[in-house]
């Protein structure tokens, strides 16, 4: 019997790749429809030997290296269920392939949100988990490995394993939840995620100004940081200058009252009701990078010199991305990473075949030999996404 009959019989949805399905070859494609069918479709793929690939709504699987092989690539869009919303208890567990879409327009109609933003459009609950990634909402409610507190994935043996429980104050899950958070497929496949939930604030207001140079935004951010405005998100980016943005959400009758003494705090910014251009967005082309740049380093990054027509925009939790456009030569993008990690850490996250080529992607990887003896534990024949994380992981 070969191998996509093999498959076909552990899920149901199974066919041989199309060049669509990824952005590198595949064999075989498969959606399970919930997490017995792809428990049963990775014990196939264990037996047989095959290397797998999850994918959710597809919209990162260009970030990190290609995997040097891939056999089956697994489709969690079928799985699209919330399992359960406890509103109560401000919780809500969702299948893997749910677009955060969806699940935001669902938890809206509570009153309640999941305060992850900087997703790019169908973007799903395993795919941001996966990735890891966050926006400048960051800063206060942190990232997707904060906001899991329990997870269920198949390993690579096709076993379920799960982790946390259904309200927040049960921690038992959240190291696994934060061990997978940025795994990039790497040590399972996800299959549901729970995370805590926030209210929907009463009101919000964008509070923005831009400065001429450097010292000026990094002075403008730091008053703000050290205030007692408490800010949701504050970005400082690019954008015609150097403009500094801040996030305000609370109560109706406190918000207009904090974002005035936010405007006096920048000097004399504006206020408005919705975000400026470009908040928590990921350009789409070019050479993104994600740097970890620290709040009194920001003056030096703002002062890094990049391309006129490049796109920085920094987070006050600490994270920045900068996106190269397309065209510019691998050694330009090569003088940029080298400026951004003389300040922190910065990783390639997507670009094209020559830059990838010619750069150090990851830069250096403290903890490397950890996360190699983590990966031999959970995947120890290496079949998951190999390849696609740091180190050749």
């Amino acid at each position: 019997m070969d191998a996509l009959k093999i498959l076909a019989e552990a899920c149901a949805d199974v066919r041989p790749a199309e060049p669509d399905d990824a952005p590198w070859a595949a064999r075989f494609t498969a959606a399970p429809a919930d997490a017995g069918e792809a428990a049963a479709l990775l014990r196939a793929a264990a037996d047989l030997g095959l290397a797998v690939v999850p994918r959710g709504g597809g919209t990162r699987l260009r970030w990190g290296a290609p995997p040097t092989r891939c056999d089956l690539l697994v489709d969690t869009r079928r799985m699209d269920r919330i399992v359960e919303h406890a509103a109560g208890d401000l919780v809500v567990t969702a299948e893997a392939g749910t677009p955060l879409a969806v699940l935001g327009a669902a938890l809206a109609e509570h009153g309640q949100r999941l305060s992850l933003d900087g997703q790019p459009p169908g973007a799903t609950v395993g795919g941001a988990v996966a990735s890891g990634a966050a926006g400048p909402l960051r800063l206060l409610y942190g990232s997707p490995r904060d906001l899991v507190i329990g997870l269920t994935i198949v390993r690579a043996d096709g076993a379920v394993a799960r982790s946390g429980g259904k309200v927040v104050k049960n921690v038992a899950g959240y190291d696994l939840g934060r061990l997978f958070a940025g795994s990039s497929g790497t040590l399972g496949l996800i299959v549901s995620a729970t995370f805590r939930l926030h209210p929907v604030p009463e009101a919000r207001a964008f509070v923005s100004r831009t400065f001429a140079g450097p010292g000026e935004a990094h002075d403008a951010v730091q008053r703000v940081l050290h205030s007692p405005a408490y800010p949701a998100a504050v970005e400082c980016s690019s954008a015609a200058g150097h403009r500094v943005d801040v996030l305000l959400e609370g109560v109706a009758n406190g918000v207009p009252d904090r974002a005035a003494a936010v405007a006096d705090l920048l000097g004399g910014g504006t206020v408005a009701a919705g975000p400026p251009s470009g908040w928590a967005e990921l350009p789409a082309g070019g050479t993104l990078v994600h740097a970890s740049v620290p709040p009194g380093s920001l003056r030096d990054l703002l002062a890094v010199p990049l391309p006129a027509d490049a796109a920085l925009a920094w987070s006050a939790s600490g994270h920045a991305r900068v996106v190269l456009p397309g065209g510019t030569a691998p050694g330009r993008v090569a003088d940029a990473l080298a400026a951004l990690r003389a300040l922190g850490s910065a990783v390639v996250r997507d670009a094209p075949p020559d830059v990838r080529d010619a750069v150090d992607v990851w830069g250096e990887i403290p903890g490397l030999a950890l996360m190699r003896r983590v990966k031999d534990q959970f995947d120890p024949d290496h079949r998951l996404s190999p390849g696609r994380f740091a180190g050749g992981i």
